[in-house]
């Protein structure tokens, strides 16, 4: 079973983040990702980054995950508004 739990590993073995939540019902989850891996990177680029971290699981259990991502630096602007 697909848990917002089993995602935030999965997610967090793939890659280096310094902020990383995953809300979810079990069926629809969404997460919040912030990584320097996605300085310089289009929104898609950042996105695959994310997919890559969660490998097959993404083609073969989970089906709907809205992700946010965002640079330390942008993280810290939309923290202060």
């Amino acid at each position: 079973m697909v848990t917002p739990e089993s995602i935030h590993l999965s997610i967090e073995q793939g890659m280096a983040t310094e902020h990383l939540s995953v809300d979810g019902d079990g069926q629809h989850f969404e997460a919040v990702v912030v990584s320097g891996e996605f300085a310089g990177k289009s929104r898609v680029q950042r996105h695959q980054l994310v997919y890559q971290a969660l490998g097959d699981r993404m083609r073969e259990e989970i089906h709907a995950l809205s992700i946010k991502t965002y640079t330390p630096q942008e993280w810290e602007n939309s923290c202060k508004t």
